[in-house]
């Protein structure tokens, strides 16, 4: 049964299932469903803890001994299995579907891990544990559901606030939510009167946002011109290499070129065979609307333009040519405007 991170907490108020698995690359939300369900199962009994991980040098037999094996000092043990990369393997998957028909009413197995596929999840190991447990992933946060997972944050905490509150909050922790959780407990210290306005968060906090070259390219299909600007900002200032950047963004040209002649020429866009998925097809048809072929065919003269620059000379300031070719994607008419490069910011 798949329940969303935000609901896990009233599945445990249901009673403990037998398996939890626990997947995704958010770090924020998997801490707290697995604190939560370490201290449910402490609760009920579970005094025994076995960790496992199952790295290349893991030997599946741990796992059958820590599920038959029971301590003379505890009558119930919580196992938890760490798949680092969410695959166990021939071996390990067998045993794993073994175990789902024979865990122990006296055992909780919790299997928790990285981000996974579909593919992972239509195998028969996890389809096994899935029907006799909880399954949960952890996706990074953005635009509306950020800031719902802040405004019920701050709920819980008896803050008083406005939606301009919840707005800065993810303004300056957006790509990070540790940072935001963090940042809203050091609220309660600072405002034990819970009242919150925008100048008390202006002066209290501190932009943790982070960002990645691929949220960047998601932010830049969809036309938000602003994030998109604050995203380069912040990958400048970790170091990004920019050549990364110019490949991904000469990768997407590709696949809106492909796109813009489908459509033009009639023929049915088979999204899969293009390497998008359902989660992504959106963006690529904002940015279609957007862009014509005749807009694409300058962001393509741009690309070459500044991929060549970048490997033949020393750019000063290479991350003002990025945000000039990603306004382009957005749709911003700047193909004939020469770029500033000696500006001091974006």
């Amino acid at each position: 049964m798949q329940v969303y991170p935000d609901r896990f907490r009233q599945t445990l108020k249901e009673g403990l299932k037998g398996c939890y698995l626990v997947f995704g690359d958010e770090p924020q939300q998997k801490f707290e469903i697995l604190q939560a369900l370490r201290a449910t199962a402490k609760q009920q009994g579970f005094d025994e803890r076995t960790v496992l991980v199952a790295d290349g040098e893991f030997s599946w037999s741990r796992l059958i001994d820590a599920t038959q094996s029971m301590s003379l000092f505890a009558a119930r043990q919580l196992i938890e299995l760490e798949l680092p990369t969410g695959k166990p393997g021939t071996e390990g998957a067998g045993i794993l579907t073994d175990l789902a028909g024979n865990l122990s009413s006296d055992t909780l197995l919790i299997i928790h891990g990285g981000r996974i596929g579909k593919d992972v999840q239509r195998t028969k190991w996890f389809k096994a544990l899935d029907a006799i447990g909880v399954f949960t992933i952890c996706y990074p946060l953005e635009g509306a559901q950020l800031h719902k997972w802040i405004q019920q944050r701050l709920q819980s905490e008896s803050f008083q606030f406005t939606p301009a509150c919840v707005k800065l909050i993810a303004d300056f922790s957006e790509g990070n939510l540790m940072a935001a959780a963090q940042e809203i407990e050091k609220l309660t210290l600072a405002y034990p009167d819970k009242q919150l306005d925008e100048e008390k968060l202006a002066s209290a906090l501190v932009d943790q946002s982070r960002f990645n070259v691929f949220q960047l390219v998601d932010i830049m299909l969809q036309g938000d011109r602003t994030r998109c600007v604050k995203i380069l900002q912040r990958l400048e200032s970790e170091g990004i290499e920019p050549n990364i950047i110019i490949w991904a963004l000469v990768r997407e040209w590709q696949t809106l070129w492909k796109l813009n002649h489908l459509q033009n020429s009639g023929q049915t866009i088979t999204w899969p065979k293009l390497g998008i998925w359902k989660n992504r097809q959106g963006y690529y048809q904002q940015a279609m609307q957007r862009l014509s072929k005749q807009d694409l065919t300058l962001i393509g003269e741009q690309l070459t333009e500044a991929d060549q620059l970048f490997k033949q000379t020393s750019v000063v300031r290479p991350y003002i040519k990025l945000c000039h070719l990603c306004l382009l994607f957005t749709g911003v008419p700047l193909a004939h405007m020469a770029f500033a490069e000696s500006a001091d910011t974006l």
